[in-house]
């Protein structure tokens, strides 16, 4: 079973999303918390495999809270619990180690789905939600005031056209398995490729490709 944390200021959607959960026979929620603050405490006891994790809270926000557990607990994965309005935060929690996101009106299934997803190791990327937000993060002002593209760093030009192949799938959020069975190449092959790309482009890990990937619009390649 996945052993799950729910974090959120909130009791009536701590207590909502942890009995939806726990329906199901794959997970387990082993434990809540009201901020970031409470979220390391906890999971320094409880050892959860993934933290569902309010991006917006008093006190520990869910970026900071994302940041305090992957330093503390580098093996333990988060995924950001959000909503429309904190589209200025998501990045920042991505770039703090999160292994993505989902907004908080998504179905059950669909958050099952992408706890499943984190936790054979690829990263959740809403597409749609994801495409919006990236728009502004990919545009700033000018000097004129108008908008300009921010272009992709020139380490991109290092990696070989398989790599490339790999950083976009690693941007749809799949992991190695099915990059693998994308790409007709042993998941052993895969990881040398990622090590590579995180090499390269001087990232600290495969979510951080991931977002490198999305930012810069490599996954429409």
């Amino acid at each position: 079973m996945i052993k799950i944390m729910i974090v959120d200021d909130q009791p009536l959607v701590r207590e909502g999303l942890g009995s939806l959960l726990n329906l199901r026979e794959e997970i387990n929620v082993i434990g809540t918390a009201c901020d970031g603050a409470e979220a390391l405490e906890k999971a320094i006891n409880l050892q959860p495999d993934i933290v569902l994790m309010d991006i917006r809270m008093p006190k520990v926000n869910g970026v900071e809270g994302t940041r305090l557990l992957r330093e503390k607990l580098p093996e333990v994965k988060v995924l950001m619990l959000t909503t429309f309005s904190d589209s200025e935060f998501i990045f920042d929690a991505l770039e703090e180690g999160a292994s993505g996101y989902l907004l908080k009106d998504m179905s059950t299934d669909t958050i099952v789905q992408a706890i499943l997803t984190v936790f054979h190791g690829g990263v959740v990327l809403p597409k749609d939600f994801t495409s919006n937000v990236l728009t502004e993060m990919r545009m700033k002002p000018n000097l004129e005031g108008s908008q300009n593209e921010v272009p992709a760093p020139c380490s991109l030009d290092e990696l070989t056209g398989r790599e490339l192949e790999v950083l976009r799938h690693l941007g749809q959020g799949l992991n190695n398995k099915e990059i693998a069975d994308t790409l007709f190449i042993t998941e052993g092959t895969v990881k040398n490729h990622v090590s590579n790309i995180i090499q390269k482009l001087e990232l600290r890990d495969r979510t951080q490709a991931a977002i490198f990937a999305v930012r810069y619009g490599i996954t429409t390649f």
